[in-house]
């Protein structure tokens, strides 16, 4: 029986974290899966640690990030390097993760070539086009072209089946981020000495771990954030503030006039994946605007404070774990304080399951691929038969 040809592909570093268990289980699966991988490049630092920390293969690379590249730029080329990919694989299914850039040409270049997508964490949304900005467009797009949608939560399938997916293409998995979460966090854990030995400075002391990144928050929001951080640290002399900064000169800019030089203050370079792991592990809360730091910290029982308006992830808010602050300096300062100084409400946000899955998604989702018999049905597949290449010709043509 011929193996499930597979073109995986991502672009940035949250969604090599969250392929990784996908990459691994293929892999396991290598007497009935031929798997290829494609990265866009999209994020270029910050993705290659993660494919060496996880030891990823790396079939193709586009490369595509150069400097003050426009999205419509970034884009485009992702579109046409992806297409090229599909024409050369020849894969039964193409599977791409999340909201970014990357799944979205993902999700048109399969379509274009009429091989199946797999939409990992389908079914996110906030109902606002502009938050987050891009990325409520890029899932939107993506499920609306998808055989297979991997939902992380029921939430997320019902979004789904509300905007007509049929019933049959949606299933609730888990989000993958729990699974690489568990297996790195472990390893690092053993692995505490050495990093209590880096980061010396923070001793016994509660540590809050400060993450912003957000397209939405550049400009006043940021500045907003970095007030409130400001004003936290002079509060709470004794509490120490990490805040590993983006390398986007528009996040770099406003963090280092605004807060450098204050005692406990630290703003790092970006942190490593086991590194930031070992951060959220270490850390008393969490603020951020980051969508996985959501998903991952339940697990770990660590309070978020959210500084965005609105989140496509809802169920640890639900849940009491996650609270949605804004980038307002008063709410981000209010709550965190409330946080710092009062246990029952701190406990209140320590939540003991995670929505988001329990570290099995990956299997299952690589499972239901199996299942899907795209081997005999995609033109992908029908190219490599000499009695249909002339039809899977034409169809990959397009209009």
């Amino acid at each position: 029986m011929d193996r499930l040809r597979v073109l995986l592909t991502f672009g940035t570093r949250p969604e090599a974290i969250k392929m990784a268990p996908i990459v691994h289980e293929c892999q396991k699966r290598s007497a009935r899966i031929e798997l290829f991988v494609c990265v866009t490049g999209q994020h270029r630092q910050m993705l290659d640690s993660v494919v060496q920390y996880f030891g990823l293969p790396v079939d193709r690379d586009l490369e595509l990030m150069v400097p003050d590249q426009t999205l419509a730029e970034l884009s485009a080329h992702c579109l046409t390097g992806l297409d090229a990919a599909i024409v050369d694989y020849r894969p039964d299914c193409v599977v791409a993760q999340g909201d970014t850039t990357t799944v979205m040409a993902a999700s048109l270049a399969a379509f274009y070539r009429r091989v199946p997508l797999v939409h990992v964490e389908a079914g996110l949304r906030t109902g606002d086009v502009y938050a987050p900005w891009p990325e409520e467009v890029n899932r939107r797009v993506a499920s609306m072209t998808a055989a297979l949608h991997c939902a992380p939560t029921p939430w997320a399938a019902e979004n789904l089946l509300r905007e007509g997916a049929s019933p049959e293409t949606v299933h609730v998995t888990g989000n993958t981020v729990v699974d690489a979460l568990l297996w790195t966090v472990a390893r690092e854990r053993r692995r505490g000495a050495s990093w209590r030995r880096r980061f010396h400075y923070l001793g016994s002391r509660r540590m809050v771990l400060v993450t912003s990144h957000r397209r939405e928050n550049f400009g006043d929001g940021l500045e907003q954030i970095c007030r409130a951080v400001a004003r936290l640290a002079e509060r709470f002399p004794e509490v120490e503030f990490v805040y590993p900064v983006h390398l986007n000169p528009h996040v770099r800019e406003p963090v280092h006039r605004l807060l450098s030089g204050r005692s406990n203050v630290h703003l790092c370079p970006p942190a490593s994946y086991p590194e930031f792991v070992w951060l959220m592990d270490r850390s008393t809360l969490i603020l951020t605007d980051s969508g996985g730091v959501q998903e991952e910290a339940p697990s770990l029982r660590k309070p978020v404070l959210v500084m965005r308006e609105t989140t496509e992830r809802p169920e640890a808010v639900e849940g009491g774990g996650v609270e949605l602050v804004g980038a307002d300096v008063r709410k981000i300062v209010g709550r965190t304080s409330l946080l710092l100084t009062d246990a029952a409400a701190y406990a209140a946000h320590q939540i003991d399951a995670n929505p988001y899955g329990d570290g099995s998604a990956a299997q299952w989702i690589v499972e239901l691929m199996l299942r899907q018999g795209w081997r005999q049905q995609s033109p992908a597949a029908a190219a490599r038969s000499p009695r249909k290449r002339a039809a899977s010709v034409l169809s990959h043509r397009g209009d």
